[in-house]
């Protein structure tokens, strides 16, 4: 069997709703009107039910595993009794449109959000966005990568050129749009819209809303309304900027939309100054970078939500993984024709991180040994738990220094050969394969504090079975 076949234990379709929708009907509010009787036999019956299944999501977060249930995976979502397939044409009226509200169905309802913050955390604010649409019954649409740690020279790369978008919308019960599947990407049309504006109630001292190129790219001219403060995830410091999910949902709702829309200020839209309300049918956010369930920082947690229900589902597109696959094989000296071999991944960060030090450089890195322990440790357990004896080790890192890279061939480490990647695929490439080719070991070291780190890491636990470590700076 392939090391990149599927992982059937996370193959679960739609988090904490039930069955996953089945067709673009199915996220269609019913408009039957029953008799009086029956409204209020059918009333009594949903408020028993909806508190039945309000009781029984909260237990199932809440609780403990028991005994019997420890060998399984946490309850976080639900399997449903088929695969589902979706095409994007169901939840739209056509091909791109000049404007996208003109592409929009009216019996649907959106949810959209924008990205600059480097790529890994762009992954993590678009799984974010894909979170909340699940929990708000809304139709997600995503953006583009902009490429702010690859180069300002460097176009966007759309999302579906990095993940498999069919996949990740069978497997959680919900279809995932793009952009440019809505609004075509060359339109001049110039389309208004009123969004949430998280950024500026969290940090009061901002005058705008957090910037994005994305709304730039799809010709979007936004007249921001500032989140209530209620959004604020609750214990955390004055100053901390995470925001809770349920919250932001809330004004997803008509509920919560009317106690909330009037008591904000509206500003004015940059291009046709327009002061718009948050749109409704198209519920959009500045920034969701920092939207958790319980605590700050939740991808370093197992049970976190948004991991658990989307991005494990969040497979790399298959010509990547392809292309992935071919540098390992190469790095490995294996046959094109053959599987890749089991291996464990490093993700060693240096160069950005370099900008914090205070000391000689290399006072501040943890050594090579340290990552060297990590890598044994590993291959000890892997060998006592499931009788697997690892030959390859391959490293990842910004690291420039060749003789750093001479130190890590020293120790009979390999690494990826991208002396040709950006020529031969483009500058983003680098980055994007050695992001595969971390999450695709048996076994992952990591560098304390990296994002890229800790999703290379979910992902080899989550995919793979793996086994993982974590280096710390020095104290």
């Amino acid at each position: 069997m392939s090391l990149h076949s599927r992982h059937n234990s996370v193959e679960s379709k739609f988090a904490l709703l039930g069955d996953a929708a089945r067709s673009a009907d199915d996220l269609v509010p019913a408009v039957t009107r029953p008799s009086r009787s029956r409204r209020v036999l059918l009333a009594a019956c949903a408020s028993l039910g909806l508190s039945s299944v309000i009781a029984l999501a909260t237990f199932s977060l809440w609780s403990t595993r028991t005994a019997r249930d420890e060998r399984q995976q946490p309850a976080l979502v639900a399997r449903p009794t088929q695969e589902v397939e979706f095409n994007a044409a169901q939840y739209l009226m056509g091909p791109p449109a000049d404007s996208f509200r003109d592409n929009l169905r009216p019996d649907l309802k959106y949810i959209t959000s924008w990205v600059a913050a480097g790529w890994t955390n762009d992954v993590m604010t678009y799984t974010n966005l894909i979170y909340l649409a699940i929990i708000t019954r809304r139709i997600p649409i995503i953006g583009v990568f902009t490429p702010s740690h690859v180069g300002s020279d460097v176009p966007p790369i759309p999302f579906g050129e990095v993940f498999d978008v069919p996949r990740l919308s069978a497997e959680i019960g919900l279809p995932v749009l793009e952009w440019h599947q809505v609004k075509d990407p060359d339109s001049d049309v110039i389309d208004p819209v009123g969004c949430w504006n998280i950024w500026q109630t969290m940090r009061p001292s901002e005058v705008t809303a957090h910037y994005s190129r994305v709304p730039h790219l799809n010709n979007l001219d936004i007249s921001y309304t500032k989140v209530p403060y209620s959004v604020k995830l609750p214990n955390t410091g004055s100053n901390d900027l995470h925001v809770s999910y349920w919250s932001l949902a809330s004004l997803g709702f008509p509920e919560g939309y009317q106690q909330n829309v009037d008591q904000q200020a509206h500003s004015a839209s940059p291009k046709l100054g327009l002061e718009l309300l948050p749109d409704e049918q198209m519920m959009c956010f500045d920034f969701l970078y920092y939207a958790s369930a319980l605590n700050t920082y939740e991808y370093e947690h197992d049970y976190s939500p948004a991991w658990n229900a989307v991005a494990a589902h969040m497979y790399w597109e298959p010509k990547l993984q392809a292309l992935a696959d071919s540098y390992l094989r190469k790095t490995f000296g294996v046959n094109e024709r053959d599987d890749v071999p089991p291996y464990i991944a490093l993700h060693i960060r240096r160069a950005d991180f370099a900008v914090w030090c205070q000391l000689p450089v290399e006072q501040c890195f943890p050594p090579l040994s340290a990552y060297a322990q990590a890598v044994q440790d590993i291959k000890d357990e892997l060998f006592e738990t499931r009788g697997l004896t690892i030959e390859h080790v391959i490293v990842t890192s910004d690291e420039r220094d060749a003789g750093w890279w001479e130190d890590i061939a020293a120790l009979g480490w390999s690494f990826p050969d991208h002396s040709q990647t950006s020529a031969l695929y483009g500058k983003w490439y680098p980055v994007l394969i050695d992001a595969v080719i971390q999450s695709g070991g048996v076994g992952f070291v990591g560098t304390w504090k990296s994002t890229m780190s800790t999703l290379a890491r979910r992902r080899s636990e989550t995919w793979h079975d793996g086994v993982s470590r974590t280096v710390a700076f020095p104290a």
